[in-house]
């Protein structure tokens, strides 16, 4: 079951990476260039939000079940002083966290914008700043925590 979470966590971090730069891209052209606010953009951001929720989920079953945090829970004193433990144990998830939190808060105030020009700024700003936390909280291949890209 681990195995099967992770490798699904793995692949729909590209969905997610995927939906976020394109609704980040169409908040930014919408807003500079004025556009209206119409039900592809609606579309874009609750696919985001669903597919970044069911990301949050899984990412919580593995947090639970995943050996690395388990040994990271028990010791968690020295857990700190390593860098891999810490960044399983308390850096991704916070980050991610965090970041799908910014996400919804994202379409929600687009929702309650009145003006189209609101609507996107309001994402453009949420969602850009969602993606900078998950760019820093993947295990790309180059960083100090290294996850292959598949």
């Amino acid at each position: 079951m681990y195995t099967g979470l992770l490798h699904l966590h793995n692949l729909l971090r590209y969905v997610v990476l995927i939906l976020l730069i394109l609704a980040i891209v169409q908040s930014f052209a919408g807003w500079f260039l004025k556009k209206s606010y119409d039900k592809k953009h609606n579309k874009v951001s609750l696919f985001l939000l669903i597919t970044s929720h069911l990301q949050l989920i899984i990412g919580l079953i593995l947090y639970f079940i995943s050996p690395v945090v388990i040994a990271a829970r028990d010791n968690f004193g020295e857990a700190m002083k390593n860098v891999e433990l810490r960044f399983w144990a308390v850096e991704h998830i916070s980050s991610m966290i965090l970041a799908i939190a910014l996400i919804t808060i994202g379409r929600i105030m687009a929702k309650k914008g009145k003006a189209d020009l609101i609507k996107f700024r309001r994402q453009a700003i949420y969602f850009f700043l969602a993606l900078i936390l998950i760019f820093n909280a993947i295990p790309w291949p180059w960083s100090a925590v290294a996850r292959a890209w598949f």
